[in-house]
């Protein structure tokens, strides 16, 4: 499992970003786009003054896809022609005008949303459950982390393990992830943690998850900041505790159990004879690229076991060879779908209908949204 912070670490990261961030609900027609080299600021003008800011990377994607500009036409203009691309966007919330939520951290638009959405955020979510993880005496955070998505807690019971094989015992955990910018659902997820290779899988089944959708704001301001209002914050109480509720019971001997004997199941599957059309297959299949590739398969090859086991086990471990930790934690997720996915002895990891002519089937690794 790939580290990131220490627990004291996020949480003072956390606050850091409570106090820099800034949220507004504004009107399209008063929000204005100026690019150069690449670089783009959206200007925010608000009644009395005006406020600017720079788009990151997942602003540039997501405002792209509301105004519906191809992403590779879209990213052209970016760097080729600036100025189109600002009278393409320009006009475009001049023309088709709407209420969107923007939210900046450190000078930087880190997200282009829905009025609609509700802000489920990492230091209230860390405040709601660090109590009850301490309240768990046999629990344990592993490993946490808060990039520019998403926000990690992944947390092991001590207690709680089973031999997969002899001498080769895994252990109970959850992951509790969340994201502040439109890429996923609050979740609480089962995670198994190997302890030979220090490997988290993440399972697939008994996921929870909570969504950011809520209510219409409704103000006539052409655009405004947003600060805490009491009645949604009460709401957002209630909610958090059933997040609390959730994460109580997230860590169940009988679905870990399950979920062991599921993993010994898959020693006896053979993925086939070779390792190296395996990878490729699966690669393919959820869209690896050429490092992740090489990575799974060096330990694919290593660990010399062409089961299903192995190949979940090599997933996983190449984890830890990334270094974006939520790619990382995306490898962990996909170790938890191959152990769901039954395997096609005559077609390896794929559905029995693929083949080269056949694509459909293909699935990329999901990132929530």
């Amino acid at each position: 499992m790939k580290q990131g912070k220490s627990i004291t670490q996020l949480a003072q990261e956390l606050e850091r970003q409570r106090q820099a961030r800034k949220d507004y609900i504004a009107d399209t027609r008063s929000l204005y786009v100026e690019t150069d080299k690449g670089k783009s600021r959206l200007t925010v003008n608000l009644d009395d003054n005006a406020e600017t800011f720079i788009l990151n990377e997942l602003a540039h994607k997501q405002l792209a896809e509301r105004l519906q500009i191809p992403q590779k036409y879209y990213n052209k203009m970016r760097f080729e022609y600036s100025s189109l691309l600002d009278d393409n966007i320009n006009s475009w919330l001049e023309k088709t005008p709407e209420r969107r939520m923007i939210r900046t951290l450190d000078g930087n638009v880190r997200a282009f949303l829905s009025d609609r959405y509700r802000r489920l955020d990492n230091l209230e979510l860390a405040d709601a459950v660090f109590p009850i993880i301490q309240e768990m005496k046999v629990a344990e955070i592993v490993s946490s982390e808060v990039t520019e998505t998403n926000m990690y807690i992944k947390i092991i019971n001590k207690k709680l393990k089973a031999e997969v094989a002899v001498g080769d015992v895994v252990q109970a955990g959850l992951v509790i992830s969340n994201s502040e910018v439109g890429l996923g659902s609050l979740k609480v997820e089962p995670l198994i943690f190997r302890l030979v290779c220090k490997n988290g899988l993440i399972v697939k089944d008994y996921a929870q998850k909570r969504y950011h959708v809520g209510k219409q704001i409704d103000n006539d301001d052409s655009a405004y900041e947003i600060f805490s209002d009491e009645t949604l914050a009460q709401d957002d109480r209630a909610f958090f505790m059933k997040v609390q509720d959730t994460v109580r019971v997230a860590i169940d001997e009988v679905k870990f159990n399950l979920s062991v004997e599921k993993l010994r199941a898959t020693m006896n599957e053979s993925t086939g004879p070779d390792p190296v059309k395996t990878v490729e297959v699966l690669a393919d299949r959820y869209v690896l690229n050429q490092s992740e590739r090489g990575s799974i398969l060096r330990h694919f090859i290593i660990g010399a076991d062409n089961s299903k086991y192995g190949l979940i086990n090599a997933v996983t471990r190449a984890s830890q060879d990334l270094e974006d930790y939520t790619r990382a934690t995306e490898l962990e997720r996909l170790g938890g779908e191959l152990l769901s996915q039954p395997i096609d002895k005559n077609q390896l990891l794929l559905p029995p209908k693929y083949n080269e002519r056949n694509v459909t089937n293909l699935i990329p690794l999901e990132i929530a949204r």
